[in-house]
């Protein structure tokens, strides 16, 4: 049995959660940036990625292609800054779930691609293995650090926790 002796006290667990905030957006945040980075200058290895996964009908595939860079890299910055914590942290969510549900599928359904994470993507080369468990695994992670940050968002050196001042109140 735990008594209240036993237990830190509420500020330095608040103290200690806000950083690991801090480093969840940082993490996150610098893979969403360099995913969207290397995706970016190729945005045809990108749509080729996409189509690898055979889920979506090509035009839906084109365009999730073609805009997912953009997204990954705004989503970076946000959480960089800690501007929109939360929201990016839903959008996160979202998108962590949907690459774990993907690169799930492309396993059962025996598919010899690269996952397109961070650039290329897209059916292997002859003798190349799919790394699908390392890939559920990091991708699993990162979907654990974005629902922390999606239930707790306020943490060190955010735009968001900046205090707000009036144009009279300098």
């Amino acid at each position: 049995m735990t008594t209240d002796v036993d237990l830190p006290p509420r500020a330095a667990r608040t103290d200690v959660l806000s950083w690991l905030v801090l480093a969840g957006r940082l993490v996150l945040g610098g893979v969403w940036i360099v995913a969207g980075a290397l995706k970016v200058t190729d945005l045809d290895a990108s749509v080729r990625a996409v189509r690898a996964y055979r889920l979506l009908p090509d035009p839906a595939a084109q365009v999730l292609g073609a805009g997912l860079p953009v997204v990954e890299i705004v989503l970076g910055v946000l959480l960089v800054v800690g501007l929109g914590v939360r929201v990016a942290g839903v959008l996160s969510v979202l998108l962590m779930g949907a690459f774990v549900v993907g690169i799930a599928s492309a396993w059962a359904r025996g598919l010899q691609i690269d996952c397109g994470c961070f650039g290329s993507g897209g059916a292997l080369a002859p003798g190349e293995s799919p790394t699908y468990g390392l890939e559920l695994a990091r991708d699993g992670a990162l979907l654990a650090v974005a629902v922390l940050l999606t239930w707790r968002p306020s943490g060190r050196f955010a735009l968001d926790d900046r205090p707000v001042t009036r144009q009279g109140d300098r």
